[in-house]
């Protein structure tokens, strides 16, 4: 069962255990599934056990068993309740050839060995400072794998120096001659990563110590594969009655790793025993938040009185406490991180479900009621309320909403208007058409089923009302719908939108980069998608990028566009590069905004979500980097497209150069 399990975290895997290889591994898996844990960690052969490449014995040598029998566990259970570990001795970069010929032979035997036993993964020793054999032998495995992943273990903080020291086999542990003092734990990590070309089987386990690093060397893991969090009973110190407790630091960093779907694995023996009166009895159990009981513990009294009890108690409160997913989380909770092609509604007819799913974002159409209540007060004043009609199109009506909404806009204002709702998409007119009698619509509202670039109006309209925006605010084609729209717009009149515009910022995202790559072409380089943002990080503050206005008065109306754009790249450390982020923020009217760009985001509004500029290759940024991107909006006969490309520190290619891989067409 999960942490105090909760329904509005689905049914990942939450906890596991560290367990020694001396230990029956029976038991050990036993043990910790009835004290509430979800899985063991635990070594694939004995730490001590350091035997000799088969190359380095005499011919015919016999080698016992280098570890335990497959039999002991069902497949189920290996495949589903064991992460192996491979043994810590191992140093395939090390200065002594007998030591690195013995752990190539040794990493080898172990994968191939967790392989055999189907484990969803198996944790790796931290990489040396120069990696490089110990990449070449991961790349052969990586190429193999089916379902496995590897889990490279990964300390948060660097380490102190250590006292110096011989080399040679160095015993019992550790990367003999390769001391990894002063150096970013992360660029161990991300050397390994590039060496084995961000092989999507490649993830981290993060080893807390007493002392967290700081903030943003912290976030700056959330757009990396991070799959496990190792937490030692060490960290926890005692509370006034004798409990374990983490400090605050702690605590948060948890929390955040429970909500982006991050396991934490407890290591260590018990240091903390509770109070006698606290002894979890026959009837030890863990509380939901419901409130029900789900009893955990067996009826054998080893194993009701298990050591790391406390510690799982521990862990499920900080799981429990949670704050609740709001219901805009947990429709969105579908679309994390899932590249999605953006819409093109000017080519393409939208469907039912498509509409349906933006009609329920009342925050969006609420906003709009607002932006043409306001407007209707300032051009319309009180003593004109009766006898004045104001003209009122909106312009891609789809099934109504927009209209619905003007028109409430209408009697809060008390003033009257007289609507033209224009639709090219010939099933979103059905609908239209059924509601002017359903909403009593009839002698208000008058339906066009036309496209708005070509339909010729009767007379002029005060107020142009339109939700063309797209994720990157005129991906869309908003400003050609709306320069085609606005010659039946009285020289005085407003659109609302009356303008946006698009920012963009650079961004570390291991998973997206890695889902671009599995379609394995160019094309899908050269792609943006939409995608709601999960687990990635930002590396510097947004930047403006494209802004339009409307009407657009100018005499030649021209909607291409190009920008250069240097971002300060702010994260401690270093960070990789994978793409760029786009957002917009709209003008309704005034100070009637929509937004997604997060420092202004509307709040509760869930129709866009950003948009992804991936690049062919993502590249390393040093700590304060000076980043240099280009972008162009650029026009066809009948299509828009954009090419984007960097610069500085380094130089791109351009990407999507005249269209080839993505365009909206006109």
């Amino acid at each position: 069962m999960g942490l105090g399990k909760r329904i509005d975290f689905g049914d990942a895997k939450y906890a596991g255990v560290d367990v020694p290889f001396s230990c029956s591994i029976q038991d050990s898996l036993e043990s910790a599934l009835l004290c509430g844990f979800d899985f063991i960690m635990s070594p694939l052969v004995h730490p001590r056990y350091r035997r000799p490449a088969p190359s380095a014995l005499p011919r015919g040598t016999f080698q016992p068993p280098f570890t335990r029998s497959d039999l002991l566990l069902t497949s189920a259970q290996w495949s589903g309740q064991v992460v192996g570990k491979v043994s810590s001795w191992i140093d395939c970069d090390s200065a002594s050839p007998a030591l690195r010929r013995d752990s190539q032979a040794a990493l080898v035997q172990e994968l191939g060995w967790a392989a055999h036993l189907s484990l969803q993964a198996v944790v790796l020793p931290p990489p040396p400072q120069h990696a490089a054999n110990y990449a070449r032998i991961l790349n052969h495995t990586l190429g193999g794998l089916a379902t496995m992943s590897m889990w490279v273990r990964i300390p948060a903080a660097a380490a102190p120096a250590p006292a110096p020291s011989g080399g040679g086999d160095n015993g019992g542990g550790g990367h003999a001659g390769t001391s990894t003092a002063c150096v970013d734990p992360w660029e161990l990590w991300n050397q390994l990563r590039f060496l084995c070309h961000h092989h999507p089987r490649l993830a981290v386990v993060l080893e807390l110590g007493a002392d967290l690093p700081a903030e943003d060397n912290l976030h700056r893991w959330r757009g990396e594969p991070l799959k496990a969090v190792l937490v030692p009973t060490s960290v926890f110190t005692t509370n006034k009655r004798g409990y374990p407790t983490l400090s605050k630091r702690h605590q948060d960093f948890l929390s955040d790793c429970f909500r982006r779907g991050v396991q934490v694995v407890l290591s260590g023996n018990a240091q903390h025993a509770p109070p006698p009166e606290a002894a979890p009895s026959g009837g030890a159990a863990a509380r939901g938040l419901d409130g029900a009981v789900a009893a955990v513990a067996a009826a054998v009294a080893p194993l009701q009185a298990n050591p790391l009890r406390v510690y799982w108690e521990y862990l499920s409160y900080i799981f429990r406490k949670i704050e609740a997913t709001s219901e805009q989380e947990v429709l969105e909770m579908g679309y994390r991180d899932f590249l999605q092609s953006p819409l093109q509604p000017l080519q393409d007819n939208l469907e039912s479900q498509t509409y349906e799913t933006f009609e329920r974002d009342g925050t969006k159409y609420s906003t709009y009621e607002e932006a043409v209540y306001r407007c209707l007060l300032d051009r319309v004043p009180q003593e004109e309320a009766e006898s004045r009609t104001t003209v009122l199109m909106v312009v891609g009506a789809g099934r109504g909403p927009l209209v619905a909404a003007s028109l409430r806009a209408s009697v809060r204002a008390k003033r009257q208007i007289r609507v033209f709702a224009v639709e090219k998409n010939p099933n979103a007119v059905v609908t239209l058409q059924n509601r002017l009698v359903a909403d009593g619509w009839q002698g208000t509202v008058t339906i066009v089923p036309a496209d708005m670039r070509e339909w010729q109006a009767p007379e002029q309209a005060d107020i142009l009302v339109s939700e063309l925006l797209g994720s990157f605010g005129d991906n869309e084609l908003s400003p050609e719908c709306l320069d085609g729209a606005q010659r039946f717009l009285r020289p005085d009149g407003v659109s609302i939108p009356q303008a946006y515009t698009s920012y963009l910022q650079p961004i570390t995202s291991h998973k997206l980069w890695n889902d671009v790559r599995a379609h394995d072409d160019i094309e899908h380089f050269e792609t943006p998608y939409v995608v709601k943002l999960f687990k990635f990080h930002p590396l510097a503050p947004t930047q403006e990028v494209f802004t339009f206005e409307h009407p657009n008065r100018d005499h030649c109306i021209d909607n291409t566009r190009s920008a250069c754009l240097r971002f300060d790249c702010t994260t401690a450390g270093g960070a990789v590069c994978h793409g760029f982020a786009g957002y917009f923020d709209a003008q309704l009217y005034e100070d009637v905004h929509l937004s997604i760009h997060p420092p202004t985001h509307t709040p509760n509004m869930f129709s866009w979500f950003p948009i992804y500029f991936p690049l062919r290759l993502p590249f390393h940024l040093p700590q304060g980097a000076r980043m240099e991107v280009h972008m162009w909006r650029c026009e066809g006969q009948h299509k828009v497209w954009y090419e984007w490309a960097v610069t500085e520190p380094l130089t791109t290619c351009i990407h999507n150069p005249g269209g080839r891989s993505y365009y909206v067409g006109l």
